[in-house]
């Protein structure tokens, strides 16, 4: 057994990324949830609120208010559906896709600066325990939902 105690440094990354992303997104009036709603138009496109609600996990109530509170701030519009008068599409501002915009060129260089330093065998390397430690913890919660009844068992 290793003694590396990566879920503690995990934990540790964890909590600065969630400080820094409520900092950054309070300052422009944005949550976490709302956020993941803009994130979702942005590479999706114009949605359904049904549609946004099943990508962020979340109930159709609670997407009603997570959008409502959107449009209240000039994130987003609802707009009718052209091939569906009963549906509504969500789809971002001016004001939200220029907000997306700075966020996907922030992701990047927040990217890069992390990697700083490191010589490409070693990111790589980094990138490819990530990805490990990522599909590992996947796959131990589904099992631990299985066990515990939260998901149907396997087919054989």
């Amino acid at each position: 057994m290793l003694d590396i105690h990566i879920l503690d440094r995990l934990l540790a990354v964890t909590a600065l990324l969630q400080a820094d992303q409520d900092r950054e997104l309070g300052r422009i009036g944005l949550t976490s949830a709302r956020t993941h709603v803009l994130w979702v138009l942005h590479h999706d496109g114009p949605s359904t609120q049904i549609h946004l609600a099943d990508a962020i996990e979340v109930t159709p109530r609670n997407m009603t208010g997570l959008v409502d509170a959107l449009v209240a701030t000039g994130f987003v519009r609802r707009m009718p559906k052209p091939d569906d008068r009963r549906a509504v599409l969500v789809t971002l501002t001016e004001r939200g896709l220029a907000v997306m915009e700075t966020m996907v060129r922030e992701h990047g260089e927040l990217d890069a600066a992390l990697l700083q330093g490191l010589d490409r065998e070693t990111a790589e390397a980094m990138t490819r325990g990530l990805d490990h430690v990522t599909a590992r913890l996947t796959a131990l919660l589904e099992e631990h939902a299985r066990a515990h009844g939260e998901l149907p068992e396997e087919s054989a």
